[in-house]
């Protein structure tokens, strides 16, 4: 495979290809637009460095997110603390012909969702971001994360189960449906 990815042409595609994919998992992750492209940066300067250990063996968007998770774990570890939201994700909902109240409530369940799901330990986030928000496979996951399917099927529920509790506390029950919407 790393043969046919030679070119500055072939690497210029798949860079369009899976920009906007690794860009939303890392800002998932992070939290920040900045951070974020600086991050999704990294991604692509790694993968083409290591691009000779692609051997095809998966798919190259899986080999591409394992990579983006090693990155995103790397700059966790750089931190060392949980990252704060604010409305970063504001910008990804799409305008139906909905009002603006209709919208703004969207938009504020939405957010709320993410808050939640940034309290969640490190690893059960990055599950619930691959898993319910990129919507990879259990053994896609389970490759991206270097872990087993039984793993992730059962870490994924204890998370959304997680996320689930949290949002009783907090007495909302309009995020739900995005939890009760997960595989």
């Amino acid at each position: 495979m790393n043969e046919q990815i030679n070119t500055e042409e072939e690497i210029r595609l798949i860079y369009r290809q899976y920009f906007k994919e690794v860009y939303h998992f890392i800002v998932s992750f992070t939290n920040n637009h900045d951070e974020a492209e600086d991050l999704t940066q990294e991604v692509f300067i790694r993968l083409f460095k290591s691009i000779s250990k692609f051997k095809g063996e998966s798919e190259l968007k899986t080999f591409i997110f394992s990579i983006a998770r090693n990155v995103a774990v790397d700059h966790y570890r750089k931190i060392k603390r949980r990252m704060i939201l604010g409305d970063l994700f504001l910008n990804f909902v799409p305008s139906n012909n909905k009002s603006t109240e209709e919208i703004v409530e969207h938009k504020e369940s939405i957010s709320k969702v993410y808050n939640y799901l940034q309290e969640l330990k490190p690893s059960y986030r990055m599950i619930v971001i691959l898993r319910g928000i990129n919507e990879f496979s259990i053994k896609e996951t389970a490759t991206i994360l270097n872990c087993s399917e039984t793993n992730i099927k059962v870490s994924y529920h204890r998370a959304l189960k997680l996320l689930r509790q949290k949002m009783v506390t907090e007495g909302d029950s309009k995020g739900e449906g995005w939890l009760n919407n997960g595989k």
